[in-house]
């Protein structure tokens, strides 16, 4: 059983800044790709920001430059450094793990969501 708990969202006001995490938990030989989503209501979940086991990233146009993805592989956990927020910003975030168990079984894994309100 492979648990992602997420933690780090609240209420900001524009301009603030945020810090998500999410740890990865259970049995499983490693994780390749960690990432980011979002969504709100009535829309589809949107990528945010990816980053591989080695350490490159990705990161969707509309958070470039403000959002920053780290991860810690000896934790198993994925950050999310979240800077000059905009209202626009207001939705769930969810993490994303693609969970390795052995050389030709893996799975995506989602963590439960957790909600990150920008005031203006």
């Amino acid at each position: 059983q492979v648990q992602l708990v997420e933690s780090g969202g609240g209420l900001v006001r524009a301009g603030g800044s945020l810090t998500l995490s999410c740890a990865a938990s259970g049995s499983f030989f490693s994780i390749n790709n960690m990432g980011w989503y979002r969504q709100t209501p009535g829309n589809q979940r949107e990528f945010i920001a990816v980053i591989t086991r080695d350490g490159s990233t990705n990161y969707a146009d509309s958070v470039k430059g403000r959002f920053t993805i780290s991860r810690d592989n000896a934790k198993n956990t994925v950050f999310l450094q979240m800077n000059s927020l905009k209202p626009e910003d207001t939705a769930v975030y969810y993490c994303n793990a693609g969970v390795v168990f052995t050389q030709t079984r893996s799975s995506a894994y989602w963590g439960q969501g957790t909600q990150v309100t920008v005031s203006s």
